[in-house]
């Protein structure tokens, strides 16, 4: 099968942004008005030293997926994916973030960005029943698809069973679960934390392929979490039983 690529749209100054550091921005549409932004001229000036195509428009919603592209759109060539097991050897202790059918591309970017900052090792997404890291996911990410490892399959169920076989525990957070992801020692260990969809939570398939279900333990009245705040939580805990924080 030919590998995804991801990230050829993309909007929003720190999207573009980060793109264009990569060195993978082709074009980029500008709106004139923005340009008497310092940080908005130095993002033009770097892309034409590169060699990058910049357009001066009126308005750059007419091309713009999002509904605040912030004035600037671009296209690069696309951000190449890995497969289960490059991510797995990627690092000698991966600590890999999955999503499972998260169906808004706000919340999957949210989240690759918690992944980035907490010292995750990839994400993997599924590319079927889940929204697409198009635009909108890039523009969340705040360039975190950038330097994060992104892993796209077809069932997030046998990527669990697959990561299993690799030497992964596979821990999947749920309101159902009978113990608490704070203190989960065997998240030191190399570990998959698979996080479910906005209400439904972990798929029934998912449920079954994870080592562990565990919850986040909720004192107030919330029945549950944003997915992408659930993301956040749980990637932060992998960091903090690590060492990484405290």
């Amino acid at each position: 099968m030919a590998r995804v690529g991801i990230g050829t749209d993309l909007e929003g100054f720190h999207s573009v942004r980060a793109a264009l550091t990569a060195g993978r921005v082709r074009t980029i549409s500008v709106e004139r008005n923005r340009v008497r932004h310092a940080e908005v001229v130095e993002l033009v000036e770097d892309a034409r030293a590169r060699g990058v195509r910049v357009e001066l428009v009126d308005d750059v919603r007419d091309r713009a997926v999002t509904g605040a592209p912030q004035g600037i759109v671009a296209t690069a060539d696309s951000l190449p994916t890995m497969s289960l097991k490059e991510a797995v050897a990627s690092s000698d202790n991966p600590a890999l973030l999955v999503v499972d059918h998260v169906e808004d591309p706000r919340n999957i970017g949210a989240a690759a960005r918690s992944a980035v900052a907490s010292g995750m090792t990839g994400i993997v997404v599924s590319r079927n029943r889940s929204a697409p890291l198009g635009a909108t996911a890039f523009k969340a990410a705040v360039g975190a698809f950038e330097v994060l490892p992104v892993v796209m399959v077809s069932s997030v169920a046998d990527a669990l069973k697959r990561l299993n076989q690799l030497g992964l525990w596979c821990v999947g957070l749920d309101g159902s679960g009978d113990r608490s992801i704070l203190g989960l020692e065997l998240l030191a260990q190399p570990v998959a934390v698979c996080v479910g969809a906005e209400g439904s939570g972990l798929s029934r398939l998912a449920a079954e392929r994870c080592d562990v279900i565990a919850s986040i333990p909720m004192i107030g009245p919330a029945e549950s979490l944003n997915s992408s705040v659930a993301s956040a939580l749980a990637c932060y805990e992998v960091a903090r039983v690590r060492g990484w924080v405290s």
